[in-house]
């Protein structure tokens, strides 16, 4: 017998999942132990839901009752400093299973008949924006309990996020929290990653081709909608990546109401044929703009850089493209103009690296800004796989970040320098001597001379 047919013991192991009871199980298990194991992963997952921090205590299948029925949530976390209690109950969901809203109203009502603080759901659906969730509850149960909602990418992102760079102080622990991680990651985990442009995407897309796509169309909302979803896991899987949080670009009106953003991108869809988002990225010089142009069959990608606030044209080509050197000679780059309107000069990387004046119209124009963009094929099938819609989108946002994101600076002013010496002079100017036989008297004439 080989050792090729062993199987390592793990902590939380994937065999023996027979159906999606034993998987959520499971699951919420996993994750409420590490998160009570592991002090630091336990409170990056509770301090954005407001718990403070304390003592944690995780429970699973706590039952309850209400109105005479056994009502009983996945699990419960409880956060204990000094005299205070922060309590939360959580509902968990493994695979295509989506939360239902009936039930989450009988939790909602179990934790405000308790004096709960908050209700948690974590399933693979993706909230169309930060704060928000994937199902429309009554918010009228919302007055007294928060609703919070996690997606398994989520705390996949937050779990390595806390091990790979932020780190764990305990050798132990951090090894618990790499099990975790590793179950997770395994397909038979039900943690899935976004993969799905939903029922309705070959209708939209179809539609949209032959010019008939209207605004009452149904499906044309639950399309924009996965779009948006996708932009969320795409700055989640790109935060995971870098070690840093990554967030959706929003309008104050768009992050108080998520139909606002969704009545924008299917407008834009019917009349243009394209969505977009932006995602900001800490420290790099501008949010990243993915746009779907799903008439041409194009994904593009997009950052706009301030240009030198001094220097002739051509010199801010040149520091442009000195930081590009590197990066695919197919990028576009747009260079506009004080006052423009206009697009502007438009060329491939390609042709400014040989003759940078061809962004430059107007020499007596001052440059302001460079559009930097790529375009990539879109696939369009609605899973994830060769083809994909989704993937050439991800494919399209990395390599952009990869070759040009990363590598660009913002321009700084150079530093005033210091005058040599000589340039002015110091020396204290000497009166004349009043002996002087210069100095004239007050006829005209001068002293000694008479």
């Amino acid at each position: 017998m080989t050792e090729e047919t062993w199987y390592g013991a793990r902590l939380i192991p994937t065999s023996g999942i027979k159906g999606a009871d034993e998987q959520e199980r499971r699951a919420t298990s996993a994750l409420l132990a590490v998160m009570e194991s592991v002090r630091e992963f336990g409170r990056a997952i509770t301090a954005p839901l407001g718990a403070p921090a304390g003592n944690l205590e995780c429970f699973i299948e706590v039952p309850f009752d209400l109105d005479g029925k056994r009502v009983q949530p996945d699990g419960l976390i409880r956060v204990t400093r000094g005299a205070k209690t922060w309590v939360a109950l959580v509902e968990v969901k493994t695979a295509g299973n989506d939360l239902g809203v009936d039930q989450l109203h009988s939790y909602l009502d179990v934790a405000r008949g308790q004096g709960f603080d908050a209700l948690l759901t974590i399933s693979n659906q993706i909230a169309p924006a930060p704060g928000g969730h994937p199902t429309d509850v009554d918010r009228r149960k919302l007055k007294s309990v928060r609703l919070h909602h996690l997606s398994w990418t989520e705390v996949l992102t937050t779990a390595v996020m806390q091990k790979v760079h932020r780190g764990v102080a305990d050798p132990d622990q951090a090894w618990i929290l790499q099990e975790l991680i590793r179950y997770l990651e395994h397909e038979r985990s039900g943690a899935m990653e976004f993969g799905d442009m939903g029922p309705s995407w070959t209708t939209v897309r179809d539609a949209l081709t032959a010019g008939t796509l209207r605004p009452t169309d149904g499906g044309l909302l639950e399309v924009v909608g996965r779009f948006d979803q996708l932009l969320r896991y795409a700055s989640l899987r790109l935060g995971k990546q870098l070690g840093i949080e990554v967030q959706l670009v929003l309008s104050r009106r768009e992050q108080g109401d998520p139909r606002v953003r969704a009545e924008l991108l299917a407008d834009s869809l019917v009349r243009t044929g394209a969505m977009s988002g932006s995602l900001r990225i800490p420290n790099t010089v501008a949010p990243v703009t993915v746009t779907a142009d799903l008439r041409a069959g194009r994904v593009s990608t997009s950052i706009d850089v301030d240009a030198p606030k001094s220097g002739k044209p051509v010199t801010r080509v040149n520091w442009l493209v000195r930081q590009l050197k590197d990066a695919p000679g197919s990028l576009r780059i747009d260079a506009l103009a004080q006052y423009d309107r206009g697009p502007g000069a438009s060329e491939l990387l390609e042709t400014v690296r040989a003759d940078p004046n061809v962004l430059v119209t107007d020499a007596k124009r001052e440059l302001k800004t460079f559009h930097v963009s790529h375009s990539c094929p879109a696939g369009t099938k609605r899973a994830r796989g060769r083809g994909s819609f989704i993937d050439s989108v991800l494919a399209c946002l990395d390599g952009f970040y990869e070759s040009t994101v990363q590598v660009l600076k913002p321009w700084s002013a150079p530093p005033p320098k210091l005058r040599s010496e000589g340039i002015v002079d110091h020396e204290p100017k000497v009166a004349p001597s009043l002996s002087s036989t210069s100095i004239s008297s007050q006829d005209g004439t001068e002293n000694g001379t008479g």
